[in-house]
C-alpha cells in the first residue's frame, strides 16, 4: 500500500552519559528534501544518517531532530578545551592593550564561552568512543524513529487510498451516466433542429441537407475515444493504488490526463443532463488531485 507524506516518529536512547532524542517528521513536498538538525560535533556523521533516511523515504520534506542530554546520574564530567581557552585569553589581551578595553575575564566567564567546555565523547579519555560507538548509536536511534515514521505514514496512506476508491467508484458511476447520455445528444439535436426549421420554412425543409447538418452534429459530439480512455485512466489509477511503490507523481499525471479527457467531453456537449455529470466529474477529480498531493 502506498504511503502518504505525512508522518512522525520518535525515539531515545541512553549513551555516555547522554540522553539523545530523535524525532522525525514528513509533510508534502515534490520531491525529497531532508533537513537535519542535531549538535554540531557529530556533523561528520550527517552523510551517513540521511543516507538513512533516503533509502526508506522517496518523496516530501524530511525534518529529522537529534538532540542530546546528560543524564541526571552521569558522572562523566566536561573536559576543559586548553587551546580554545588560550585563544580567548589572547584575544582579551588584545583587546585590553590595542583598544584601551576591560577585558578582565573570570573563571566564570570563561566557561560560559563557546567550545570551553568539551563533550567527553569527543576525548581520548572517553572509552565509548574508542569503538565509534557514538556513530553506531545515532544509526539506531534513527533508525526507529524512521520506523515510527514509516508507521503513520502507512497508515495514513491506506486512509487516502480508502478515499480515493470511493471516489473512483463515483467516477465511473458518472462514467456510465454519461455513457447512457451520449446517444441522446443527437436525438435530442436533431429534435430541437427539426423544430426550428419547422417553424422558419413552414415544412419545406431539404431533408438532404438536414441529414448532412446532423451527421456533422453527431461526428463533432462523438466523446466515444474519450470515454474510453477515461475508463483506462481509472483502471491505471487502481492499479497504482495497489501497489507499494511510490505514486504521488504517476497519480498526479493520471488525473492531469483525466482533467483533460472531462474538458473534452463538456466542450462537445451540447446536453443539460450530460453538462452536469461532466461538472460532478470535474468535482470529484479535484478532490482526488487535493488527495493525491498527500501521496509518496
Amino acid at each position: 500500500m502506498s504511503h502518504s507524506m505525512t508522518g512522525y516518529g520518535q525515539s531515545a536512547r541512553e549513551y555516555g552519559g547522554y540522553v539523545i532524542q530523535f524525532e522525525i517528521k514528513s509533510v508534502n513536498h515534490r520531491y525529497a528534501e531532508i533537513v537535519l538538525r542535531m549538535p554540531r560535533e557529530w556533523t561528520c556523521y550527517e552523510d551517513g544518517l540521511r543516507r538513512l533516511v533516503q533509502r526508506h523515504v522517496k518523496r516530501g520534506r524530511i525534518d529529522v531532530y537529534i538532540s542530546k542530554e546528560r543524564e541526571d546520574h552521569s558522572s562523566l564530567p566536561f573536559v576543559l578545551n586548553s587551546s580554545i581557552v588560550q585563544s580567548y585569553l589572547q584575544a582579551a589581551e588584545e583587546l585590553s592593550r590595542d583598544y584601551g578595553v576591560n577585558a578582565n575575564l573570570t573563571a566564570k566567564d570563561i566557561l560560559s564561552l563557546p567550545d570551553v567546555l568539551t563533550a567527553p565523547e569527543l576525548t581520548k579519555d572517553n572509552p565509548s568512543s574508542e569503538d565509534g560507538g557514538w556513530e553506531t548509536v545515532l544509526h539506531d536511534g534513527l533508525e526507529e524513529a524512521v520506523s515510527g515514521l514509516l508507521r503513520m505514514r502507512e497508515k495514513e496512506g491506506l486512509h487516502l487510498v480508502r478515499d480515493l476508491e470511493s471516489r473512483l467508484l463515483k467516477l465511473d458511476d458518472l462514467h456510465a451516466e454519461i455513457s447512457r447520455l451520449a446517444p441522446e445528444v443527437v436525438s435530442d439535436y436533431r429534435t430541437r433542429l427539426q423544430g426550428r426549421l419547422n417553424e422558419l420554412f413552414e415544412g419545406a425543409v431539404d431533408e438532404q441537407r438536414f441529414a448532412m447538418e446532423i451527421a456533422l452534429f453527431a461526428d463533432r459530439s462523438n466523446i466515444d475515444e474519450e470515454l474510453i480512455r477515461l475508463k483506462s485512466h481509472f483502471e491505471q489509477c487502481r492499479g497504482l493504488l495497489s501497489t507499494r511503490e511510490p505514486i504521488g507523481r504517476k497519480l498526479d499525471f493520471l488525473i492531469q490526463e483525466m482533467n483533460r479527457e472531462t474538458n473534452t467531453i463538456g466542450s462537445k456537449a451540447n446536453h443539460l443532463a450530460l453538462v452536469n455529470r461532466v461538472l460532478e466529474m470535474k468535482a470529484e477529480l479535484e478532490k482526488i488531485r487535493e488527495q493525491a498531493a498527500n501521496m509518496e
